[in-house]
């Protein structure tokens, strides 16, 4: 039986996150709001009903006393939160270290940098569909901006959207579409990696010869594709090294050798992995 420690005390009132407008009922669960949420907090957090909530319904007197001047004397953002995770100790210093500067990350960014800061969260946890609908919308209040004559941040932001947009894409496997956003960032910011992601996509898009072919007709990219290569060799290298590349080679071996019972077996506990996996990143 598994058992966890709580630190303070279950609150009768629950606290509702602002901006987030998600209840937590103890500090842990403030906690892991906190972190599945670091790209989307700000400095509302800092406030007295928190920092009350924390002392009176919770039972965490020494630590509300250590937030109150933060409040107060207006201290940064990623301080406070830092000190209510290791005050906590739900997660260790490298997790604690990873929220801190994420939010120093966010600290000073336009309205436009942190919400792609908060998508390019979601391509990070593999929510590719979600991140391309945000990159899409995030795309059109540009061009709305630029319309009224709005202020905008840098051009390189923009090529930053679409880029992360490809990488969505080709996370989903649909290629032409990651192909056609990178090679619309590159044209913003000439990054010579955004020419060969370009090249990337174009090589899991196409049949070899297709891909031959296309290269032929684009000289200028020739250095490009053969940087391409040697990294696609360097990989497969590392892929037959990998666990999983050797667990399909035993499964090839249950197959080859009749040992279908075997061979059943590891599908199921394959396919039971990738479920688990999907209601997660669905979740």
């Amino acid at each position: 039986m598994r058992i966890s420690i709580c630190v303070g005390k279950y609150a009768a009132v629950p606290y509702c996150v602002p901006g987030l407008e998600l209840s937590v009922h103890c500090i842990e669960e403030l906690c892991y709001c906190i972190r599945e949420n670091a790209f989307l907090i700000d400095a509302s957090l800092m406030n007295d009903d928190l920092v009350n909530w924390i002392d009176k319904d919770c039972g965490l007197t020494d630590l509300a006393k250590e937030l109150y001047p933060m409040v107060h004397k207006k201290g940064s953002l990623s301080s406070f939160v830092t000190m209510i995770l290791e005050f906590t100790g739900l997660y260790d210093g490298t997790v604690t270290g990873e929220v801190e500067q994420t939010l120093k990350k966010g600290a000073g960014l336009s309205g436009i940098e942190k919400r792609k800061s908060q998508i390019d969260y979601l391509v990070k946890k593999k929510k590719y569909g979600a991140a391309i609908r945000g990159y899409e919308e995030l795309l059109s209040q540009w061009q709305e901006t630029l319309k009224e004559g709005g202020e905008l941040p840098a051009g390189k932001v923009r090529s930053g959207i679409l880029h992360n947009k490809g990488v969505a894409f080709a996370g989903l496997m649909l290629y032409a579409q990651a192909a056609e956003c990178f090679l619309e960032a590159y044209g913003i910011e000439k990054d010579s990696r955004m020419y060969e992601d370009y090249l990337a996509a174009k090589r899991m898009e196409l049949a070899e010869e297709a891909y031959i072919a296309f290269a032929a007709e684009n000289p200028q990219g020739y250095e490009a594709a053969l940087k391409l290569e040697q990294k696609m060799e360097e990989l497969k290298k590392n892929w037959r090294l990998q666990p999983e590349f050797l667990r399909l080679q035993e499964r090839k071996g249950f197959r080859e050798d009749g040992e279908m019972q075997k061979y059943c077996e590891d599908n199921e506990q394959i396919a039971q992995a990738l479920k688990s996996s999907y209601r997660i990143s669905a979740g």
